[in-house]
């Protein structure tokens, strides 16, 4: 399954077959017809055999974060017990990658919501996709450089996905159907491992303090954003004050909640002291160390952990095809 793309005239899609339709009228004379009841309401009434803990392997990338997940079959029925291993190897490991899955996008959306459910922004708070569909992004977004899809080829920095809405997502899971031959990387770094590591000086100076994130896509494409949001700078977007520091809701783990690249202000802290704590901190949590970096695989998944890690994107060529579905899953309120 580690087939790349050719040439945008003439890429490979890689589409799992829909599933055949089922009499969603079984139990109602109106249909269903939403993606994602659609999406379980298949997956309920799999012939599938279901898959066992025991079947699948998990192993760590060998980098500053993840793990490699082989042997699961993401169509099929999941076992409690394996939603539970997954679970918990995902708050071990921040990331876990699975090889070689072949699923349509309601599969994917229905393996997706065995780790909680769809996220969905409020309408007066855009993300990706939100502006094309009402002001609700849809449930599976395409992560692509073909038409309706988000993202381009350009380099997009470290980040957090949803970071500056009221509640940002906890995970997201993001298949591979197309990639390019060079280039869409993708690397993620551990913001709990960058935490632990800080000195107790720094960890008792940044203790209680409260980070706005700015919306990125409240600004026009190509205008300047700043680092740090400073008072001669007007913001453009409402901001949702959370934990610098916050607590992960499973593991108890601190998290340096924090991206590289972001327009950030820190609460009641003045703008030059500000300034220069952030800077140190991102300089910290850059380090190669709590890095890993993945080289996508047609059929891949990665489902990372929102709430303790960065994402960044390598550039590759525009005449190339990089198409990518992507759900992200709700969140609560960080503490």
């Amino acid at each position: 399954m580690s087939t790349v793309a050719e040439p945008l005239a003439s890429s490979p899609v890689l589409v799992a077959p829909s599933p055949a339709p089922l009499d969603n009228t079984r139990f109602a004379i109106t249909p269903l017809f939403t993606q994602l009841s659609l999406a379980v309401h298949a997956a309920a009434y799999s012939d599938l055999p279901a898959q066992r803990a025991d079947d699948v392997s998990i192993t760590a990338t060998g980098g500053g974060v993840g793990a490699v997940v082989r042997n699961l079959d993401g169509r099929r029925p999941l076992t409690a017990a394996l939603v539970q291993r997954l679970q918990n190897a995902l708050d071990d490991n921040g990331i876990l990658v699975f090889k070689q899955q072949l699923l349509s996008d309601e599969q994917l959306l229905a393996f997706a919501t065995h780790f909680g459910p769809v996220f969905h922004s409020p309408a007066d708070v855009p993300v990706l996709g939100s502006s094309d569909h009402g002001g609700t992004a849809p449930d599976v977004v395409p992560v692509a450089n073909v038409e309706g899809g988000y993202t381009g080829n350009g380099e997009l920095y470290p980040h957090i996905d949803h970071q500056w809405t009221p509640l940002p997502s906890a995970g997201s899971l993001l298949y591979a159907q197309e990639v390019p031959r060079v280039g869409g990387d993708t690397t993620w770094y551990n913001l709990a491992q960058a935490y632990a590591d800080l000195d107790e000086e720094t960890q008792r100076r940044i203790e209680g303090l409260q980070l706005i994130t700015y919306n990125p896509f409240v600004r026009a494409s190509g205008q300047k954003r700043p680092l740090y949001r400073t008072p001669d700078v007007t913001p453009l977007g409402h901001g949702f004050p959370h934990p610098l520091v916050r607590t992960h809701p499973r593991s108890g783990r601190r998290i340096l909640f924090l991206a590289t690249h972001s327009e950030v202000e820190l609460v009641g802290v003045e703008p030059s002291v500000g300034i220069a704590l952030i800077a140190h901190l991102r300089a910290h949590l850059s380090q190669p160390k709590y890095q890993y970096t993945h080289r996508w695989e047609v059929g891949d998944i990665v489902h990372w952990d929102n709430q303790a890690t960065l994402h960044a994107r390598t550039a590759f060529d525009a005449g190339e095809r990089r198409v990518l579905k992507r759900v992200s899953l709700a969140g609560a309120r960080p503490f």
